[in-house]
């Protein structure tokens, strides 16, 4: 039975048909397209993104350029006073609660997983603060272990493109592992990442310039704010 997406009905199947329709022309348009944080390593990646809160991209890898020369191991994590972390991440703000965070999931790293980041779902969830989405980038980018990243991009982009009528992050991931093929075309981390693209460069929140979409002709959304 299709879904009802505002006015537009979500048909699983015309769903699955329309991925395959503008997936290639996605990956075409952004070719560079991947998570946009920098880190060298899965611990850095999981630091960054709980920094990423609430904050820009931009703003964690200007943070992290000097932090990880300090922080090298979940070790030198635990090593400082929490008043001295929360003086290092300051400018991504929220800085008392993340450096709980940071603290916390780094003990549970060393004491759980040898000082290692986890590489399955249910190791990483289990740390503190990390969810299914945030478990999906580490995976994807660290691990190769193919995931879907529901971002706000993604959750925007995929009711826009009547993919799913799922605004709840973990329903609409599941939603869309079941559309969008896992290995062809790179796989689910390779869509997320296009998604999130398309979203910051076309598709935005308040007015999308579809006039410029490469996929426009695709989406049941093209010119119709009422479906925004």
């Amino acid at each position: 039975m299709a879904k009802k997406l505002n006015s537009l009905s979500v048909d699983p199947v015309a769903a699955q048909a329309r991925v395959l329709k503008i997936f290639p022309i996605l990956r075409r348009t952004y070719p560079e397209a991947k998570v946009s944080l920098d880190y060298a390593a899965p611990l850095e990646l999981l630091i960054a993104t709980i920094l990423a809160a609430q904050c820009t991209d931009a703003r964690v890898n200007i943070v992290t350029k000097d932090l990880f020369k300090k922080y090298r191991k979940a070790e030198d994590w635990l090593k400082v006073s929490q008043e001295e972390l929360e003086n290092d991440i300051r400018s991504t703000g929220f800085y008392r609660n993340k450096a709980k965070s940071i603290q916390k999931t780094c003990a549970a790293i060393i004491e759980k997983h040898h000082g290692q980041v986890p590489q399955t779902m249910e190791g990483l969830v289990g740390l503190n603060g990390v969810g299914r989405k945030t478990a999906n980038v580490i995976l994807g980018n660290c691990f190769g272990v193919q995931g879907i990243v529901c971002d706000t991009h993604v959750i925007r982009l995929s009711r826009r493109l009547g993919l799913s009528g799922n605004s709840d992050p973990v329903k609409l991931e599941f939603d869309l592992m079941e559309i969008v093929p896992k290995r062809k075309f790179d796989g689910w981390t390779r869509f997320s990442d296009c998604l999130v693209f398309h979203g910051r460069a076309v598709c935005n929140a308040r007015k999308p310039k579809c006039p410029l979409c490469p996929i426009a002709k695709h989406c049941p959304a093209a010119d119709r704010p009422e479906l925004w």
